[in-house]
């Protein structure tokens, strides 16, 4: 953010303001306050009706959960699952009360200092609507997980529209959700899972059952979860003490097959730790005792080739038989045959990988295979260590995977062609876009380590994966092991439902109150036509800018224009708190270039140009626009040559300066 006004001088600043504004307010309020000397202090049975404060999407109507609304003494309220939340302040009955507005991935205009809220006059049994505008594509729908799903609907007399909608199976917090189809129910797995009675809750797996799309809720609207719980109410462990003796246990990769007797049974890869691995394996589910047994285990801990290290289970088929393909390696790149002799034997997992047969990775010295001609072969193969986005990284950097070989793992933003690395992702079919749909939770995300989601599409499962879009962000908060829900699609395909584990973990963010370590709903139109992946015509573009000589009219001496384009999207150039304002880079030799994206912080351009020049005197104008409404912005424009390129800054969006976080130049080298 540019130079910001001292505390003091924005109360000066806010009282000038209030006072040309509102004239004749102070004195009104100095003589009342005169009046009132003597009287005693207030006090009475307080016994108010709430006031309701319903926050929507702009677009939709629809109530947004998570919602933090605070006051300006930080007294903070968050919206449940139907977007309200019930008022009941003693002091602020009857008053005029500005509310800070914030949730991941919507947000209120801001004003003239910057601050984004509403001022509402509350009052006993009154209520207001409030809209944001969704910056995501996908929509959040509820918290599935829980204490307090529908909290403030419920207090304020509303019917909320699932059956336990303020403490279900007495849970308080989830991690990390399973879920598959089997013998007319849906099963819904989770991992470590917490009470109310005490800070350690369940540590190896908590399970529920709820009803098919077909005979249960619109999952538009929530689901009903009945929980396995034990005799206090509280849910059950579903992995009895096995023989390694670890006192955690895991699951992934959940599977359904038929057994010798042709019966359909539940199995899962597995994991425990105490806290390090201690074993890995396959369960199976018993149905009488509605607890997982082992199946088998696995020797070791350290084997790349065995399942259930992470990630979720999808069924497919290829060549006439049916596979599961896990995704615990990043991308689906495990895959075993859908038979139960096939997935408790290790030895039968197959990995795509272009690797020699019967080799491991080696760095410089992997061998790869190649056909009589030369090409580079990609397959499923057993016992050959598959490829991650990192290593098939590694490998084109080294030469050893060449320029017209094909890639399967290296995915871009679809808009600024920047690399996407992904940490956890769930594939399924999707019918309505006719090609596998991931949805993969981005590591070393730009506003959080864990919390950015994207979309991506391939023609298979395992790829190749090379276009991606943003569909989720958060704001230094962790939104991990993203998955889909295949049983819920709508329309042919059209609307995707997934959900993930909402938590601080892995940020420095504080808990949020109720929803910190839960489970997630949202919502995706793929019709939506931001999601064309087809990536801009012409050739593929690299980013000029990093580490180049930049400079700028003014910078805070915290944020040099050098923070701009030293590849750390934690740093940042901020200007003077004034206009005009321009930065710009020296890219050292005439460049052909065709694309700026610029990071802006909260202090950004809303009217600015896109400038180009080859003696960093004389200037032509590439682009403009006096509608910026900070974000992020990718400009695309007419390939042109210069040297020089600049953001001249001619209206601030703010009170502040100009402020960015990244400013990025693409074209050919």
């Amino acid at each position: 953010m540019g130079m910001r006004l001292s505390k003091a001088s924005r109360i000066v600043a806010g009282v000038m303001l209030a006072a040309a504004l509102f004239p004749g307010t102070f004195a009104a309020a100095g003589a009342a306050g005169a009046s009132s000397a003597g009287k005693p202090a207030q006090s009475q049975v307080y016994n108010q009706e709430l006031f309701k404060i319903h926050v929507v999407d702009a677009e939709t109507g629809r109530g947004i959960p998570a919602v933090e609304l605070k006051t300006t003494n930080n007294i903070r309220y968050y919206t449940d699952s139907a977007g309200n939340v019930a008022f009941d302040e003693p002091g602020l009955m009857n008053q005029t009360v500005f509310f800070h507005i914030a949730s991941h991935g919507y947000e209120v205009p801001a004003d003239m200092f910057g601050y984004r809220g509403q001022a509402v006059d509350v009052t006993p049994g009154g209520n207001v609507t409030i809209q944001m505008n969704r910056i995501n594509l996908a929509e959040r729908l509820y918290r599935v997980t829980g204490q307090g799903i529908y909290r403030d609907t419920v207090m304020l007399g509303e019917t909320p529209p699932i059956e336990e909608p303020l403490l279900n199976g007495k849970v308080m917090g989830q991690d990390s959700v399973q879920t598959i189809k089997y013998k007319n129910k849906l099963y819904w797995f989770w991992g470590d899972t917490d009470r109310p009675s005490y800070p350690l809750g369940n540590f190896r797996v908590t399970g529920a059952t709820s009803k098919l799309p077909e005979q249960g809720l619109d999952l538009d609207v929530g689901v009903d979860l009945d929980y396995i719980t034990r005799e206090d109410g509280f849910a059950k462990s579903l992995v009895p003490p096995l023989p390694d003796g670890a006192n955690i246990a895991w699951i992934f990769g959940l599977m359904t097959v038929k057994d010798n007797s042709g019966e359909e049974r539940l199995l899962a890869a597995y994991s425990t730790h105490d806290p390090n691995p201690r074993s890995f394996g396959i369960l199976i589910f018993n149905d009488e005792k509605q607890e997982f047994e082992q199946l088998v285990q696995f020797p070791g801990t350290s084997d790349w080739r065995y399942a259930g290290m992470g990630g979720q289970g999808t069924y497919y088929e290829d060549g006439g038989k049916g596979y599961y393909i896990f995704t615990q390696y990043e991308y689906p790149n495990i895959r075993v045959e859908a038979k139960m002799d096939a997935i408790v034997d290790y030895t039968q997992f197959e990995y795509f990988t272009p690797l020699a047969p019967g080799t491991t990775y080696a760095g410089a010295n992997t061998q790869l295979e190649r056909d009589a001609e030369g090409k580079l072969v990609w397959g499923w193969k057993k016992n050959t260590q598959m490829l991650t986005q990192e290593k098939e990284k590694e490998l084109i950097g080294l030469g050893l995977i060449k320029a017209d070989d094909e890639r399967y793992f290296q995915l871009k933003d679809v808009d600024s062609g920047d690399e996407v690395q992904i940490a956890q992702s769930s594939v399924e079919w999707n019918e309505y876009r006719h090609s596998y749909v991931m949805i993969g939770q981005e590591k070393f995300g730009k506003t959080s380590l864990l919390g950015e989601i994207w979309f991506a599409e391939a023609p298979a499962p395992n790829g190749p994966w090379k276009s991606a879009k943003k569909i989720i962000t958060h704001d230094e908060y962790s939104f991990y092991n993203p998955s889909q829900h295949e049983y819920f699609i709508k329309d042919g395909g059209r609307y995707l439902y997934f959900e993930a584990t909402f938590t601080n973990t892995f940020t420095n963010a504080p808990a949020m109150p109720r929803y910190n370590y839960n489970q997630m709903m949202y919502k995706l139109d793929l019709a939506n036509p931001e999601l064309n992946l087809a990536p801009p015509e012409g050739p593929e573009l690299t980013e000029l800018a990093q580490g180049k000589a930049i400079t700028a009219s003014s910078s805070e001496s915290s944020h040099p224009a050098a923070d701009a384009n030293d590849g750390n999207g934690q740093t940042r150039w901020a200007s003077d708190s004034s206009d005009p304002q321009w930065i710009q880079v020296d890219l050292g030799t005439p460049s052909p270039i065709s694309r700026v994206k610029l990071d802006w912080e909260v202090a950004y351009g809303k009217a600015y140009k896109i400038q180009v020049s080859d003696d960093g005197q004389s200037w032509t104008d590439v682009y403009s626009t006096t509608s910026g409404d900070g974000g992020t912005d990718i400009v695309n424009f007419d390939e042109t040559t210069a040297r020089y390129v600049r953001m001249y800054g001619t209206q601030r969006g703010t009170m502040y300066g100009y402020s960015l976080w990244e400013f990025k130049v693409f074209g050919r080298n």
